[in-house]
């Protein structure tokens, strides 16, 4: 089985990283590739970058088919132009935000989501009420700092990611966190807090891209 992971930001970088935790995800016999798109943002950060991404993605329809994958992974947390890939192909195709969302919500869990970037709250707000999910969603809980900086600092990102981690369990209510972003499921690894599931957006939809091909 082959996978196709699509960075709907710019940055080579941040796709082989991204391939490569949806590689250790994946069960045996599972290859994942990983596809750049080639405009758009280094980082999307706001909802005009956003609204790029999803142009960018749609357009790489064709880059996509030349793969032949049996699944694609649209890993942005936005899940832009997954709505149009899944109009075009054939193969399911895999939001992260979405996967990680209703991974955070299993079993009716009340979840929050934890991000880098402010101007992106309403949007992921918008996904959760969209996905049915608002009674679950108990909001977002935002790193402090710019998310250009924090996000590009590997010392930094881990400690900004647990602090905001530790102050949405404190003050949420919530049996799981959702890392909102692909390129900050890295440095959310070591994150651990009793009682309290964290969820990784890209193993997430691994899980359910396998799930919905049938294979």
């Amino acid at each position: 089985m082959r996978l196709l992971l699509v960075n709907p930001n710019t940055n080579p970088a941040t796709t082989e990283t991204m391939r490569r935790i949806a590689a250790r995800a994946a069960p045996a016999g599972v290859d994942v590739e990983g596809l750049t798109v080639t405009r758009g943002a280094a980082l999307i950060t706001d909802p005009e970058a956003l609204a790029r991404a999803a142009e960018a993605v749609a357009e790489a329809e064709v880059a996509i088919r030349a793969r032949m994958p049996d699944a694609v992974i649209v890993a942005a947390f936005g899940d832009p132009g997954r709505a149009a890939l899944t109009e075009r192909l054939a193969v399911p195709v895999i939001g992260i935000g979405e996967a990680g969302m209703r991974a955070g919500a299993a079993g009716g869990r009340r979840f929050a989501v934890v991000t880098t970037t402010p101007a992106l709250v309403g949007s992921i707000t918008a996904m959760a009420e969209r996905l049915g999910l608002a009674k679950e969603f108990a909001g977002v809980v935002l790193t402090e700092g710019d998310a250009a900086t924090v996000t590009g600092d590997p010392m930094l990102l881990p400690r900004a990611l647990e602090a905001a981690s530790r102050r949405a369990i404190a003050e949420r209510d919530v049996a799981a966190l959702v890392i909102g972003g692909g390129p900050l499921a890295e440095a959310a690894r070591g994150l651990a807090f009793a009682g309290v599931e964290i969820v990784e957006p890209v193993p997430a939809a691994v899980a359910r891209a396998i799930a919905a091909t049938g294979i």
